[in-house]
């Protein structure tokens, strides 16, 4: 049981000018955990001095990143099933208090408009070229061209809200309407781009790694195929390795997104961030027991 008097009283000492009662605040306050936020958070908005306002501030955003690591953390250690659950945890780093819900409804409203128009019978092409209507001309969603690097583009519910993106959030959304419809179409992690693959699993043994052509979300869902790719990679000068080819995992993906994070913050040199970044970058790397 969270004694509030107490929590009030260690609140007013945290402008205090001796570091080791401030140490000790500190810390008996961050033991609290997310628990104690919202009287942080009124605190704040009370507090005259700037001193006090700072501390409550980092010590708000010290909780909230905690709790952010360990969310991360059980994902990736629980399997990482949920692509959506990942982007929404990675979206709390600059959202901390997102409203999870109004993310998952709105991207159920354009999964159901497709689902309503849907034809039981429509081929992979046609069932892309619904979904492409519906994502890019009824709903609006586009890449981010103007902006392209804005940080902004990697949060999903940024770009929910623009409907505005860059390669892999726009690419997230898509896939995860397509999965929903059973639709099988996954992320494939080429470098400096991000793409969709449409898998027939019953025609592996006919087509290429079971691709059955590729999707560029980032260009309103443009289709092309292998020798597409071939021809991107040569660009790059890289080996056509299978891995360009195939669907990565969700962790992959959620991977990219914070490498792009990091890639934009670093643009603005936004160093704490950049940080704060990596560690969650390097909760994914770790040996999954």
């Amino acid at each position: 049981m969270i004694n509030n008097t107490e929590i009030i009283s260690l609140i007013k000492l945290l402008d205090d000018p001796d570091k080791e009662i401030f140490d000790h605040v500190h810390d008996k306050l961050l033991s609290y955990g997310s628990d104690v936020v919202e009287q942080l958070e009124f605190a704040f908005s009370e507090a005259f001095d700037a001193i006090q306002q700072e501390r409550i501030a980092n010590l708000v955003h010290e909780i909230q990143f905690r709790d952010l690591k360990n969310e991360l953390n059980l994902w990736y250690h629980g399997g990482a099933f949920d692509l959506l659950q990942g982007a929404l945890i990675v979206n709390k780093y600059q959202y901390p208090d997102l409203d999870e819900q109004k993310v998952i409804n709105y991207i159920e409203s354009i999964k159901r408009e497709i689902w309503l128009q849907m034809m039981n019978d429509a081929s992979p092409a046609e069932q892309v070229k619904l979904i492409n209507h519906v994502f890019y001309n009824i709903y609006g969603f586009s890449g981010n061209t103007a902006n392209h690097q804005d940080p902004q583009n990697s949060y999903l519910s940024q770009v929910v809200e623009t409907h505005r993106g860059n390669q892999i959030s726009l690419a997230i959304i898509y896939s995860i309407i397509a999965q929903k419809l059973d639709i099988p179409i996954y992320g494939i992690n080429l470098p400096q781009h991000f793409i969709l693959a449409y898998i027939d699993e019953s025609q592996q043994s006919d087509t290429e790694n079971g691709v059955l052509f590729y999707i560029n979300t980032f260009s309103k869902g443009f289709i092309f195929g292998r020798r597409d790719v071939d021809h991107f990679l040569k660009q790059l000068n890289l080996k056509p390795e299978r891995h360009f080819y195939e669907p990565c995992s969700n962790v992959d993906i959620i991977k990219r997104v914070l490498r792009n994070l990091i890639s934009a913050y670093e643009k603005t040199n936004a160093e704490d961030k950049v940080t704060e970044l990596y560690e969650l970058l390097h909760i994914l790397d770790e040996e999954v027991a």
